[in-house]
């Protein structure tokens, strides 16, 4: 049960959380191109990476993992809505903007998460 309630306040946090940057970067920049499903994807993959770096050289509770990776960042990142706005990018013709944010998500994603863990690893190594 606890897990539960635990999955609960961080998915609802991270679904709050995503509303917040997806908004705010659908209002500095405007256009076909899902600019905010991006964001939030590439921020989710950076903190993944951060969090686990860091998660590593402690001894963390299940209760505080599922929390933070099932819960918050699974609440905040879009994969579903990234690739719906892809499959309608697709049908609208949008074939180059398509493939931009699948490049885009996937890759710079990926980088990303390596570089938020890289960071992680760098920043507590320097505090020793």
């Amino acid at each position: 049960m606890l897990k539960l309630l635990v999955l609960l306040a961080g998915g609802a946090l991270g679904t709050l959380l995503r509303y917040v940057v997806s908004g705010l970067t659908y209002r500095l920049l405007v256009g076909a191109f899902p600019w905010g499903t991006l964001m939030v994807n590439l921020v989710g993959s950076f903190l993944a990476g951060c969090i686990w770096g860091l998660f590593e050289m402690k001894d963390i509770s299940p209760q505080a993992r599922a929390f933070v990776f099932l819960g918050l960042l699974g609440g905040f990142t879009t994969f579903s809505t990234y690739t719906l706005e892809t499959l309608n990018l697709f049908r609208e013709g949008e074939t180059k903007l398509a493939l931009l944010n699948v490049a885009a998500s996937n890759i710079l994603g990926l980088a990303l998460v390596i570089a938020g863990f890289v960071l992680s690893k760098m920043i507590v190594g320097a505090a020793r």
